[in-house]
C-alpha cells in the first residue's frame, strides 16, 4: 500500500516536471537618469502578430532578468514596465540565448501627447505593498468566473471549498473597485461575478481601518483582493439566471443582477435549492452539484442560509447590495439579506470512553430537524471632513428564528458488552436571537509625518429568548436497576450589552519610529435568566418549578486596558512591539442559587510582530502573542446542565482565566523566473490554566462534568507549500503544488481523579496538479494522505493510530465547440473506522453542457454521485475518547437545468485598433 502511495507522488511530480524551454532573453533594467538598478519590472512578450501573452517576468534587486519561454514563434515585440516610468519596447528576433543589454527607463513626469500606454495589457505590476494583475493576460475557459482566473494566478490557490490563499496566507475579502459585494465572505464576489468584466485583480496585505487611513502597511497576517470593474463594463447592467429540476424532486433557482455606474453599484442575489448549495455560484459546468456532508450551520457571514447543520438543507435567500463612492468625501456600501432553511440529519456515532482502569462504549443514534428565517444587514459608511479627518461606521443587525427536534437514543456497554444505562430523549426547541452591533471611529492626522489620534467606540448587544421541552428516560441496568423520567419546560431570556471604547495617540519619534499610547475600557453585562418547570401529572401541566436546574444571574465584566507601543517602519523591516496591563473586574450576583461571587484580575500581555523583506518577492514573518481567555458564563454558574441525562455538567465560579501564548514564523517567496513558489510556516501554542473538563463516572457510567484550570496543554502545526507553473505559448499551462503539513498537540483532563495526557502527530502529504490545453481540456489531480497517532499517558491504554486517503479527479472537455463535459471524481478511504461504518467511497459527478443563444444560455445535464457511493464518515480522538462518526448525505440525483446570462454596458468599446494600444489625444 505504501508503495502504491509513492508511487501515486511521484508519478505526479514526473509529469509535472517534465517540460522543455525554447528561449532565454536575458538583461538589466536601469534608470536612464541616475543608472539605478530596478527591482521589480515587469518584462512580458507578445506575439508580433495578435499580441498574444508568450512570457513574462520580474527583475531582481539588481534589474537583472531572464525572460524563458517555449513557442515556436520566430520573433515577438517584447515590453519594459515600471510603476512611474514610461513603458518600453523592443522587438526580437528569438535565438536560444538572447541578450537585451542594458534597458533604459525614463521616469514618466507628466502625462504627454502620443505617449504609448501598454499598462492595460503589462500581466503583473508590484507596486510597495500590492501585487497587482491584468485579468486579461491568463487564459481561462469560456464563461469562466473569477474564482476561474485566481486558479491560474501564480501563487494564488483556491481549495475545493473556495478558500483562496496567496502564498499560504489567507484571503478574508475580496472587494470590488475597492469596496464590500454584498459581504467580507470572498466566494459571494469570487463565484458569481464573471471574469470578463475584470480588468485588474490586486491583492495587498489586510488593513484595518485605521492602518488604510494612515496609510500603514497591514500586518501580513491575512489578504485582500481588490477587483476593479473595466472601464467599458462600469456603466450598465449584467445578471445571471438559472433554473434547475431532478430526480427526488430536487431543483435549484438562483438570479444575480448587477447595475453599475463607475463608482456606483447595486446587486440583487436570489437563490432557492435543496441540494445544500449556497446558491451564489455560477459556473457553467460544475455548479449545482450541493455538498458532499452537508457542511456550514446557520446562516453564514455572507448573510446567505446554506445549511442549519450537517445533513440535507432546503434554503431560500434573498438579498442586496449597494455601493456608492462617486462623492471624494464619503463612500458607502450596505447589505441584505432574508434567509429561510430547513434541514433534516440522522446520525450515527460510536464512541470508546477511556477510564483509568478500564473503558467502556457508547452506541448513540440521532435525528435532527430544523428550521430557520434570519434578516440581516449592515453597512459601511466613510465620511473624509477633510484630508486629515475620517469618521467611519459599521452598524450591524440581525434577527432569526429558529425552531429544532432533536431526537437521540442512546446505550452503553461494558467491556464485556454487557448493557449498563441507556437514554432516549427528545428536545424541541424554539429560538429567538436579536443583535445589533456597531463600530463608530475617528481618526485625525496631526501633521504629514505620521503623528495620530484615533478614538474608536464600538456596541454589541444581543438578546436571546428561547423555549425548550426535553423528555427524558434513563434507565439503568445490573444489580441495581432504576429508571429516571424527566419531562421539562425550560424559558431562556438572556440579554448582553458589550460596550468598549479605545483612544489612541501615536507620536512619531523619527521618521520610521513611532510610539504608540493608549486606553481601552470594556463593559460587558449580561442579564441571564433560566426557569426550568417539571410536568405535573396531577395537573397535566408544566407547574412544577425546578429551582435547582433554574438560574436568575446578573453578570458584569470590566477590563481596562493602558497600553504602550512601538513601531518601526522601515524599507525591509517592519516591527511592532506592543504591551497592556490588563485590568479584569468580573462580578456575579445570583438572585436564585445564592452563588454570588466577585473576581479581579490582572495580567501583562506582549504582542509584537516583524516582517523582513528580503526583496520584493520574499518576506519573513514573526509573531508573538499572548492572549487573555476568560472563561465562559456556562463555565462559571454552578449550575446544573441536564441537557444529556448522561452527563450532568457544573460550572466552577473559581475558575481562573488562561493565557494563551502563541508564535508563528513564516517564510514566503516566489521566483518569477521560474515561475515557482516557495512558503513554509510553523506555530506553536502554548495554554496557561486552560479551562478543562474534570470528569467522574460512577459504576452505572453516569458521568458528571466539572471545570478546572489545567496547564501543560499545547498545540503546533507546520507546513511547506511548493508551487510551480510551466507554460508553452498558448499550447498547454502546467501548473502542480506539493503541500505537506503536520499538527501536534496535548490535552490533558482529569477522569476519576486520575490525570489523562494524550499526544496527537497528525502529518498530510498532499500534491495537486492542473493541466490546461488550450482551450480544449482541463484536468486537474490530486492526492492526499493523513497519517493521525495519538498516545496516552497510561499504560493501560493502546495508542490509536489511523490513516485516511483522499483523491481527486477533475476533467473538463470544451471541445467540440459549445459543448462542455465535466467529470470531478473524489475518492475517500477511512481504513480505521469500527464496524457497521464505510470505509470508503467514490463519489463521481458528471455534467454535460451545451452553450445556445450565442453563448448566452446553457443547457445541462448533471449527473450527482453518479455511483451512488456519497458517505459522510470520520474518526476523532481526545484525551479520553475515540469516536467513529457517520451522519446524513445528499444522495444520488439526475438534474436538467437552463443558464441564461444577459448584460448590457453603456460606456465606450475598448478601442482594438493598433494592436489594443492606446495613446493620450
Amino acid at each position: 500500500m505504501k508503495k502504491f502511495h509513492f508511487s501515486i507522488l511521484f508519478s505526479i511530480l514526473f509529469f509535472s516536471l517534465s517540460f522543455s524551454q525554447d528561449f532565454v532573453l536575458s538583461g538589466k533594467i536601469v534608470d536612464a537618469i541616475t543608472q539605478a538598478p530596478l527591482e521589480a519590472s515587469t518584462i512580458y512578450a507578445e506575439s508580433v502578430k495578435d499580441s498574444t501573452l508568450v512570457s513574462y517576468t520580474v527583475s531582481d534587486q539588481k534589474g537583472v532578468f531572464e525572460l524563458e519561454g517555449d513557442t515556436s514563434l520566430k520573433e515577438v515585440n517584447v515590453f519594459f514596465s515600471y510603476n512611474g516610468y514610461k513603458p518600453h519596447y523592443i522587438k526580437v528576433k528569438l535565438e536560444s540565448q538572447v541578450d537585451l543589454g542594458k534597458v533604459q527607463l525614463e521616469e514618466q513626469a507628466q502625462e504627454l501627447e502620443g505617449v504609448l500606454i501598454v499598462g492595460d495589457r503589462v500581466p503583473i505590476t508590484i507596486k510597495k505593498d500590492t501585487l497587482e494583475f491584468n485579468a486579461d493576460s491568463f487564459k481561462t475557459k469560456p464563461d469562466a468566473n473569477v474564482e476561474d482566473v485566481l486558479k491560474k494566478l501564480p501563487g494564488v490557490e483556491v481549495d475545493s471549498d473556495g478558500k483562496i490563499t496567496v502564498n499560504g496566507k489567507e484571503v478574508d475579502q475580496v472587494l470590488v473597485n475597492g469596496q464590500v459585494f454584498f459581504s467580507n465572505d470572498p466566494k459571494v464576489a469570487t463565484k458569481s461575478l464573471p471574469k470578463d468584466i475584470i480588468s485588474k485583480i490586486q491583492i495587498s496585505d489586510t488593513k484595518t481601518k485605521e492602518q488604510e487611513f494612515s496609510g500603514e502597511e497591514g500586518e501580513g497576517e491575512t489578504k485582500t483582493i481588490n477587483l476593479t470593474i473595466k472601464e467599458d463594463k462600469n456603466k450598465g447592467y449584467m445578471g445571471r439566471m438559472a433554473a434547475g429540476y431532478g430526480t427526488d424532486e430536487r431543483y435549484q433557482l438562483n438570479g444575480l443582477l448587477n447595475y453599475f455606474s463607475n463608482k456606483k453599484r447595486l446587486s440583487f442575489i436570489a437563490s432557492s435549492n435543496n441540494i445544500n448549495n449556497s446558491g451564489f455560484s455560477y459556473d457553467e459546468i460544475y455548479d449545482m452539484v450541493g455538498n458532499t456532508n452537508g457542511g456550514y450551520s446557520g446562516a453564514q457571514e455572507s448573510g446567505l442560509i446554506n445549511n442549519f447543520g450537517n445533513g440535507i438543507t432546503t434554503s431560500s435567500n434573498l438579498g442586496a447590495s449597494y455601493a456608492n463612492a462617486e462623492k471624494g468625501e464619503y463612500k458607502i456600501d450596505a447589505n441584505y439579506f432574508f434567509g429561510y432553511s430547513d434541514s433534516y440529519n440522522d446520525q450515527k456515532t460510536s464512541r470508546e470512553n477511556i477510564l483509568p482502569d478500564s473503558r467502556y462504549f457508547t452506541e448513540s443514534e440521532s435525528n435532527f430537524e430544523g428550521s430557520t428565517n434570519s434578516n440581516r444587514g449592515a453597512a459601511n459608511i466613510e465620511y473624509d471632513v477633510d484630508e486629515t479627518l475620517r469618521i467611519s461606521l459599521q452598524p450591524s443587525m440581525s434577527v432569526n428564528r429558529t425552531n429544532s427536534v432533536n431526537r437521540n437514543n442512546t446505550f452503553s456497554t461494558d467491556e464485556e458488552g454487557d448493557l449498563i444505562n441507556s437514554n432516549n430523549r427528545i428536545t424541541v426547541n424554539d429560538g429567538f436571537q436579536r443583535n445589533f452591533s456597531n463600530r463608530l471611529s475617528v481618526m485625525k492626522k496631526l501633521d504629514t509625518i505620521g503623528k495620530l489620534i484615533t478614538f474608536t467606540f464600538s456596541n454589541d448587544n444581543t438578546e436571546n429568548q428561547s423555549s425548550s421541552n426535553l423528555n427524558s428516560v434513563r434507565e439503568v441496568f445490573g444489580d441495581d436497576p432504576s429508571v429516571e423520567n424527566v419531562d421539562q419546560l425550560s424559558d431562556i431570556d438572556n440579554k448582553r450589552n458589550s460596550y468598549e471604547l479605545e483612544a489612541r495617540y501615536r507620536q512619531p519619534l523619527t521618521t520610521k519610529l513611532f510610539l504608540d499610547i493608549g486606553y481601552e475600557f470594556k463593559n460587558d453585562h449580561r442579564d441571564n435568566s433560566k426557569e426550568v418547570m417539571d410536568y405535573d401529572v396531577d395537573d397535566n401541566r408544566y407547574t412544577q418549578f425546578n429551582e435547582a436546574l433554574s438560574s436568575d444571574f446578573n453578570f458584569v465584566n470590566i477590563q481596562q486596558s493602558p497600553f504602550l507601543g512601538l513601531r518601526h517602519n522601515g524599507d525591509k523591516l517592519n516591527l511592532r512591539v506592543n504591551a497592556s496591563y490588563v485590568m479584569t473586574e468580573l462580578d456575579n450576583q445570583d438572585f436564585l442559587q445564592g452563588t454570588s461571587f466577585s473576581k479581579s484580575y490582572k495580567n501583562l500581555l506582549l504582542r509584537s510582530r516583524l516582517r523582513y523583506s528580503l526583496g520584493k518577492n520574499s518576506r519573513i514573518y514573526l509573531r508573538y502573542d499572548s492572549r487573555l481567555s476568560l472563561p465562559s458564563v456556562t463555565q462559571l454558574q454552578p449550575v446544573p446542565n441536564v441537557n444529556n441525562p448522561l452527563n450532568v455538567v457544573i460550572g466552577n465560579p473559581n475558575l481562573l482565566p488562561s493565557v494563551n501564548h502563541g508564535i508563528d514564523l513564516n517564510y514566503n517567496n516566489y521566483n518569477w523566473k521560474e515561475r515557482s513558489g516557495v512558503f513554509f510556516y510553523t506555530g506553536l501554542d502554548i495554554q496557561k490554566d486552560r479551562v478543562s473538563a474534570i470528569s467522574t463516572t460512577d459504576e452505572n457510567f453516569l458521568r458528571t462534568t466539572r471545570y478546572t484550570n489545567i496547564d501543560g496543554n499545547y498545540s503546533g502545526y507546520g507546513g511547506v507549500g511548493y508551487s510551480k507553473q510551466i507554460k508553452k505559448d498558448s499550447l498547454y499551462t502546467l501548473k502542480f503544488n506539493v503541500r505537506p503539513r503536520l499538527s501536534y498537540g496535548r490535552q490533558v483532563s482529569f477522569t476519576n481523579g486520575v490525570e489523562l495526557k494524550a499526544k496527537r502527530f497528525d502529518v498530510t502529504p498532499y500534491v495537486s496538479t492542473t493541466y490546461n490545453y488550450k482551450e480544449v481540456l482541463e484536468i486537474e489531480p490530486g492526492y492526499g494522505i493523513s497519517f493521525n497517532n495519538t498516545t496516552y499517558n497510561l499504560d493501560n491504554i493502546e495508542d490509536v493510530e489511523y490513516t485516511s486517503q483522499n483523491a481527486n479527479l477533475r476533467v473538463t472537455s470544451y471541445w467540440p465547440k459549445n459543448l462542455i463535459w465535466g467529470n470531478d471524481l473524489q475518492y475517500s478511504y477511512n481504513g480505521n473506522v469500527g464496524p457497521g461504518f464505510r470505509k470508503d467511497a467514490l463519489f463521481w459527478n458528471m455534467s454535460l453542457g451545451l452553450q445556445i443563444l450565442e453563448d448566452k444560455g446553457t443547457l445541462k445535464v448533471l449527473a450527482y454521485d453518479l455511483l451512488d457511493q456519497n458517505i459522510n464518515t470520520r474518526r476523532t480522538t481526545g484525551e479520553d475518547f475515540i469516536q467513529d462518526f457517520q451522519g446524513t448525505v445528499l444522495q444520488q440525483y439526475f438534474m436538467a437545468s437552463f443558464t441564461y446570462k444577459f448584460d448590457q454596458f453603456g460606456g465606450k468599446k475598448p478601442d482594438m485598433g493598433s494592436r489594443g494600444r492606446r495613446y493620450y489625444n
